[in-house]
């Protein structure tokens, strides 16, 4: 076919889609960007050992839809996260109060449309992930950033919020928190905390949506209680993820809810059951492995968080402020007022390193202009300390800082 008898669908598309992609055209040189995990973590042998296992004695179910095992996924798979959940996070929950879902990003999609329409109001942590922003904007729906400080969403912030559109007469439809290692800040909401968040979601009527995709990655291995572990109300959504303490391209996540609300998010996913390999292969191995993988795979991000953090004071001296987070993959960092990380983002991409500009994770572009998330779960130590390099080279060249590296003036 010529390309000048090209069909053009232009004239068909309806309004409000997505600006087209790009070709992919693969991760740059340096990539400190997305979730992506350590690939010499990934545990590949006893993946290998589960996969042969598991398909040898229930491979045939394969040639059912679900397994068999209903539109909620593989029965063994939500067994280990009833007795999970409860060992980790404090959650008793049934196996008929879990859905497995594709990734997070799935889960993500099936509340929002079930509880939203256009037009309506949720709370959001002011810095959050950026597939939930773009979601909420896709849809029409007005998402009102919270402050946080050091340990998470500022429950003065949020009361007030509450009040105030109490006030005008609209109910926001969830607060949406990634409380247990906050994406991109790191932080871990306290306890206290999480008993006040509850106090306000039952005086307003507001449910929670608790995001705890990368509760498994703390590096003391102790976390709260997750909020919906605490509530006696019953107005909490939980979702969580295998992406971040196994593998991320196996895309399996799940959703812990009340039936009442499982019950109405269950004829929304329609795609006839997520991969059932994956949940297959999880069930397996995890059983068995999962709590001493998991300790293997944080002690490894630790140690490349101080790659990062010692890279960052070398070549950027006092010109990158951060706090160290206290778990996950992403370390979130201040540069000085005047650096665009946006433009920032452009131009080092060029230079061969991408980085994850402040702006596209926050509802306050204002605030988080000279902010960028790095993920240094992907890299090796050696790819962190040149990337670096590289990124403040570039930075200097574009902005004026950082001035000095390692202490010397930088000339030229």
């Amino acid at each position: 076919m010529s390309t000048s008898a090209q069909f053009d669908f232009a004239p068909l598309l309806p309004a409000g889609l997505p600006a087209p992609a790009a070709r992919w055209t693969g991760l740059a040189k340096y990539s400190f960007v997305g979730g992506n995990n350590d690939p010499d973590q990934v545990p590949v042998d006893g993946l290998l050992e589960a996969v042969n296992a598991v398909l040898k004695r229930e491979g045939r179910n394969l040639a059912t839809y679900n397994l068999a095992h209903g539109p909620q996924g593989y029965l063994p798979l939500r067994q280990f996260l009833t007795e999970k959940l409860k060992r980790d996070a404090g959650i008793a929950c049934t196996p008929d109060e879990i859905m497995i879902v594709s990734g997070s990003l799935q889960a993500l999609d099936l509340v929002n449309q079930t509880l939203l329409a256009k037009g309506d109001t949720v709370l959001i942590e002011q810095e959050t992930y950026q597939g939930s922003l773009n979601r909420l904007t896709r849809l029409g729906v007005n998402a009102v950033g919270i402050p946080l400080d050091g340990e998470g969403i500022r429950i003065d912030a949020l009361a007030a919020a509450l009040a105030d559109y109490k006030r005008r007469g609209i109910t926001p439809k969830y607060i949406y928190t990634i409380p247990t290692v906050q994406n991109p800040t790191g932080s871990i909401l306290p306890e206290s905390r999480r008993a006040e968040m509850l106090k306000l979601s039952k005086e307003y009527g507001v449910p929670i949506f608790e995001d705890d995709c990368y509760a498994d990655l703390i590096w003391n291995g102790e976390r709260p209680p997750a909020i919906y572990a605490m509530s006696m109300h019953g107005g909490v959504i939980h979702i969580g993820s295998f992406s971040k303490s196994i593998a991320p391209a196996l895309r399996v996540g799940f959703i812990v809810a009340p039936w009442a609300i499982m019950s109405r998010m269950l004829p929304l996913k329609t795609d006839a059951g997520s991969g059932a390999l994956e949940q297959m292969v999880l069930a397996e191995y995890c059983a068995p492995h999962f709590a001493t993988h998991v300790p293997r795979l944080t002690k490894g991000l630790r140690a490349k968080l101080d790659t990062l953090m010692e890279a960052l004071n070398e070549q950027f001296g006092t010109s990158a402020e951060f706090e160290a987070p206290k778990g996950g993959i992403f370390l979130w960092v201040k540069l000085p007022d005047n650096v665009d990380t946006l433009k920032l983002y452009q131009a080092a991409l060029a230079a061969g390193v991408s980085i994850n500009p402040g702006p596209e994770w926050s509802t306050s572009k204002a605030h988080s202009g000279s902010r960028l998330r790095l993920c240094f779960a992907s890299p090796s130590h050696d790819q962190i300390r040149e990337g670096v390099a590289v990124l403040a080279e570039v930075c200097r060249k574009e902005f004026g800082v950082p001035a000095r590296s390692s202490n010397v003036e930088k000339s030229g």
